[in-house]
């Protein structure tokens, strides 16, 4: 199953709920929404700095993964980036399929 990265930030409501349902509270709401649509959560850590909290998950294709964050952007509680996530084979698969390409003023 693809994999995304997520960041999230949350605004001063989410804050607020933070603190009301605790870290544990807020992770299983992440759950319930991501198993909801198919997915499941790889990984979940709590971050200090710009990024409150980066979420790996495991969900069936790009669709899903941006019907969970537009539910969770509608919520108004957080802020997300969702980023796609390659495997190194299909890394390898992008380095042999190489197009032409022209450097600005080359």
């Amino acid at each position: 199953m693809p994999k995304y990265l997520v960041r999230a930030s949350y605004t001063s409501e989410g804050t607020k709920g933070l603190i009301k349902d605790g870290a544990s509270g807020r992770q299983a709401v992440a759950k319930k929404v991501v198993e909801s649509v198919g997915g499941s959560i790889e990984a979940f850590y709590y971050a200090l700095g710009d990024t409150d909290l980066v979420i790996i998950l495991d969900v069936p294709d790009s669709s899903t993964a941006a019907a969970i964050s537009l539910t969770v952007a509608a919520a108004g509680g957080v802020r997300t980036s969702t980023t796609p996530l390659l495997t190194v084979q299909e890394m390898d698969a992008a380095c042999k399929k190489q197009g032409t390409y022209r450097a600005p003023g080359a």
